[in-house]
């Protein structure tokens, strides 16, 4: 009888720990994504990849949604929520607000959000050093210029987009310090993401007061921007995304933000079990962020460039160089 007892608790546990594993591996991960479309080419687009990378990986399904507007972030991080979707990822700083209160309605659901930090139990928080990446693609476009002029299109007047400003101006002085930067803002609502038609005009104007290269840090409104610099014959620098493939030969190079990264380790963490909340930030020396060169702009970086922008690199990644952050202070060095 007490033989018989114990087998059955012996089997009730093996039972009760395999519910467990199962419990812990039983993820179903959704995405709530930023203004701008899914396939924007650039920011939500780069988090897209990295969910397929995980789909890929494991054959979890995702569930997303993309907004029409910002007012559509709450319901949609809730809706989720209320089907058990575990974990949810909230695509940009913008969502920040409505995280705040959902994460609190469900403190057993674990989210991830790009862009900011929310301080919850179940939340985790991945930032970027933006300005580290953009330094680079800065020496590139230095180098790559034969006016000593450069552009630079933003997207929302934010103090994330002057980040990216920023560091961009400061790798343009480090490569040549005589070269001058004409900066525009695309707008100061979230419109300002998805305009390519603006994004086009303010590159135009650009172009026309001598700039020879721009960079855009817009979302889709950069596309416009990439799309005017291959109708004018000039060089473009793509953003978050490697966008050296939409117009090979007039393409300089890209900023990687590796939102891609981001979204497919929240994903795989939770999927493993080692799923953390807290906030981290992705620099260089992360792996976070870095510049494109692949066979689309390989013609266009000479090997001059790629010496100087690699030393560059490595000169941030050991604290030689330190890129000044606008949003330490909101004001740029």
């Amino acid at each position: 009888m007490n033989r018989l007892y114990g087998s059955l608790v012996v089997l009730l546990a093996v039972g009760a720990l395999g519910a467990l594993g199962q419990a812990q591996t039983a993820v179903k991960p959704a995405v709530v994504y930023a203004n701008g479309g899914k396939f924007d080419k650039s920011f939500n687009e780069g988090v897209s990849n990295g969910v397929e990378k995980f789909k890929a990986e494991t054959k979890i399904p995702v569930v997303d949604f993309e907004p029409a507007n910002e007012t559509q972030f709450e319901q949609a991080q809730r809706r989720f929520a209320q089907r058990g979707q575990d974990p949810i990822i909230a695509v940009g700083f913008s969502q920040a607000v409505a995280l705040e209160k959902v994460a609190k309605e469900f403190p057993n659901t674990r989210f991830t959000i790009i862009d900011m930090v929310v301080p919850q139990p179940n939340v985790q928080s991945v930032l970027f050093k933006e300005h580290e990446g953009s330094f680079l693609v800065g020496v590139a476009a230095a180098l790559a210029s034969k006016s000593g002029k450069i552009g630079f299109v933003g997207g929302m007047d934010i103090p994330l987009i002057r980040r990216f400003q920023c560091g961009y101006e400061q790798g343009i002085k480090y490569a040549d310090p005589k070269a001058e930067l004409i900066a525009n803002m695309t707008g100061t609502t979230p419109a300002a993401w998805n305009d390519p038609g603006r994004g086009a005009e303010l590159a135009k104007g650009q172009f026309d007061r001598g700039a020879d290269v721009v960079y855009a840090a817009a979302g889709n409104t950069g596309v416009g921007v990439l799309q005017a610099a291959k109708d004018r014959g000039k060089l473009a620098i793509g953003v978050d995304s490697n966008q050296n493939y939409l117009h090979p030969g007039t393409m300089l190079t890209s900023m990687l933000k590796r939102v891609d990264l981001a979204a497919y380790q929240s994903f795989k963490a939770a999927n493993d079990g080692t799923w953390k909340a807290g906030a981290q930030v992705l620099g260089l020396k992360e792996g976070g962020v870095d510049w494109a060169l692949d066979q689309f702009n390989e013609k266009l970086i000479t090997p001059e460039m790629k010496a100087k922008i690699d030393a560059a690199k490595a000169d941030i990644i050991s604290g030689k160089i330190v890129v000044h952050d606008y949003m330490s202070n909101n004001a740029c060095k």
